[in-house]
């Protein structure tokens, strides 16, 4: 989750009771300071006031001392003085800010959290551009919301254009993903053109094989069933003739043939 750059500290900060008490400890003003850090460190985290280094890997006070430049003893002490004063909560080796949304504006991050939700939801669309069009390019995430609707406005113009290349005879032979047929659409498939291949020898067959024909991946299953009604022609085998396996032929290009 992205960081927010602020906290909301009060002109008042300092007549907290809190605050006061605080700066009246050994190096009172130093746990003040570290109070403020530990703030910002948690607007960094943009967790809901928690502070962490990731969200796997929580601070020590050895990492919080090296990170915030104090000695150790004085991140010790700041930290359970914090506690004490209930302005930090511990859970196990984590902790968080207390009142986490006092030093927040929650419209404000509202609002962020909606921008993002939008920026993200404008990238999914984009990469399914991206997909159809090879040269649609995906803008990067920080780009401003003025940027992003000036391109997508250049890419719609451009679709409405029409690519030359785009041709109905260009869509006609345009690819499909390939999907497995079902036993069924491939028995149906047989019976319409009366062939004796078995359909759940075939989707065995390919299943088996992953729907690879050789080192590449099927294309056209019907082709295939072709391809072993062919087979069956060279063999002899008549319509409804018993059990037969199917074995992958080692010609290139070839689907299979029946033993």
């Amino acid at each position: 989750m992205a960081g927010v750059e602020w906290v909301k500290i009060t002109t008042g900060m300092f007549d907290n009771r809190k605050i006061k008490h605080l700066r009246r400890l050994p190096d009172g003003n130093n746990i003040v300071m570290i109070w403020v850090m530990l703030l910002t460190m948690a607007g960094r985290c943009n967790a809901g006031g928690m502070i962490f280094l990731t969200e796997n890997i929580p601070y020590t006070p050895k990492m919080l001392a090296d990170e915030l430049d104090f000695e150790e003893n004085t991140v010790i002490l700041a930290l359970n003085a914090l506690e004490q004063f209930e302005m930090i909560i511990r859970d196990g080796a984590y902790f968080c800010v207390a009142g986490w949304e006092e030093y927040q504006n929650i419209e404000g991050l509202d609002k962020i959290r909606e921008q993002n939700r939008l920026r993200k939801q404008r990238q999914r669309e984009r990469q399914k551009l991206l997909a159809c069009d090879g040269h649609v390019t995906v803008t990067d995430g920080h780009a401003t919301e003025e940027e992003k609707e000036k391109d997508l406005d250049i890419r719609n113009k451009n679709n409405n254009m029409g690519d030359p290349a785009d041709t109905p005879e260009r869509k006609r032979y345009a690819r499909k993903p390939f999907n497995p047929p079902t036993v069924e659409e491939v028995r149906e498939y047989c019976t319409e053109r009366g062939n004796a291949v078995d359909p759940e020898a075939f989707i065995d067959f390919y299943e088996s094989k992953g729907w690879m024909i050789g080192k590449n991946k099927m294309k056209d299953w019907k082709a295939a069933v072709r391809t072993w009604e062919q087979g069956d022609k060279r063999k002899g085998v008549k319509n409804g003739g018993g059990n037969r396996k199917p074995v992958e032929s080692t010609t290139a290009g070839r689907v299979g043939t029946w033993l």
